[in-house]
């Protein structure tokens, strides 16, 4: 078969995108000596004259042949308008991308070497559909929300093998949890925690997480939240002590307990009525497929996450909450909601004797 005039590697995370674009073309470059021979083109565009003026690099880098002759190796890299964005809805971005598909069109693989990295890019466009056809293509990372999870756990694992460690499967979905997904977080965490072994290989557990990872995101406290539903009161009180002590509010932290226990809430209720079931690997997908159906016309729209609908969630995640879940049973988790609630009263009397009150709260709750 005759070789692709070009090579597309498209995602919508940034970060995974251009690792990849990069090792790509790392290999595509390692025999090229001459350095004009080499060309990346930068595809970042914020307005439809910038689209036009990397249109016109890239016809330029493409070609021109390099100095002292040879082949060429040239990467456009960064392109952001294939996006579903105003500037990639504008008729003037979309003839430049037809003019952009003329130029791969064109490419002759034996002369040049043409790498293509976009992020984030709308496959529901026929430019993405044009370059899986007639080019090599590549998607890095999950192609939508339902896939993140799993895509999320393979970067981890990925770059734990890099560093030469392993991570402990709680380690993991705290860690996640605590970058909110975001992969250059999770992979610069990775590295740390490695080093934080001493680089002789070794195993990431949870408490290396709880401890040395902090929490991105506003109003995510997942150190407390993941001790609370552990039903670990030591832990709890220490997490909520450096939860404190960093100067963080009680009611960002209410709000993330009260969120995870309404799909405690939901899953126990589900599980006690025996339409949803827990194994080793986590929820039963079509078990849950069926009760979500079951169930649509109480909830209504499944496609838009929502705390208040279980059906909206990841259900790696759920699983992982689910099994949680079977240590409560539902009235438990209702009087903790009662609790939630009576914390937050409590620091709206007691402002400045907040962690007083939230440690009172887990004595009640986990002392027992």
């Amino acid at each position: 078969m005759a070789s692709r005039p070009f090579i597309f590697i498209g995602g919508n995370d940034d970060f995974l995108v251009g690792r990849a674009g990069r090792e790509r073309f790392g290999e595509l470059t390692r025999e090229v000596e001459d350095e004009f021979g080499k060309e990346v083109v930068d595809g970042y565009a914020n307005r439809v004259d910038e689209v036009e003026n990397v249109i016109v690099q890239f016809a330029q880098a493409v070609q021109t042949l390099p100095m002292f002759g040879g082949k060429k190796a040239v990467w456009l890299k960064d392109v952001c308008f294939l996006a579903d964005s105003v500037t990639g809805r504008a008729e003037g971005t979309l003839k430049q991308v037809e003019r952009l598909k003329e130029l791969l069109q064109a490419v002759d693989p034996a002369a040049v070497t043409v790498l293509v990295t976009a992020s984030p890019v709308d496959r529901r466009r026929t430019f993405p559909k044009w370059c899986e056809k007639n080019g090599e293509f590549h998607w890095v990372g999950p192609a939508g929300r339902k896939e993140e999870a799993r895509a999320l756990e393979e970067v981890v694992r990925g770059e734990c093998a890099a560093c030469g460690v392993e991570i402990a499967p709680d380690a993991l979905a705290l860690l996640i949890g605590k970058v909110n997904g975001n992969t250059r977080l999770m992979v610069e965490e990775v590295r740390k925690l490695a080093t934080y072994l001493g680089g002789d290989g070794g195993r990431i557990e949870e408490k290396h997480v709880a401890e040395l990872v902090p929490n991105f995101g506003e109003g995510d406290f997942f150190e407390a939240a993941e001790a609370f539903f552990s039903r670990d009161l030591s832990w709890t009180l220490d997490a909520l002590r450096r939860h404190f002590f960093a100067g963080n509010d009680a009611r960002g932290l209410i709000t993330t307990l009260q969120n995870r226990n309404r799909l405690l809430i939901q899953l126990r209720t589900l599980m006690d009525a025996g339409e949803i079931r827990v194994g080793y690997q986590g929820l039963d997908k079509a078990r849950f497929q069926r009760a979500a159906e079951a169930h649509r016309k109480a909830f209504g729209d499944l496609d838009t996450k929502s705390g208040y609908n279980v059906f909206s969630q990841n259900l790696w995640y759920l699983g992982k909450l689910a099994g949680g879940a079977e240590g409560f049973s539902l009235r438990r988790l209702i009087d903790f909601q009662t609790e939630f609630i009576r914390a937050f009263q409590g620091i709206l009397d007691r402002p400045n004797e907040q962690e007083a009150v939230m440690r009172e709260m887990a004595i009640r709750c986990l002392g027992r």
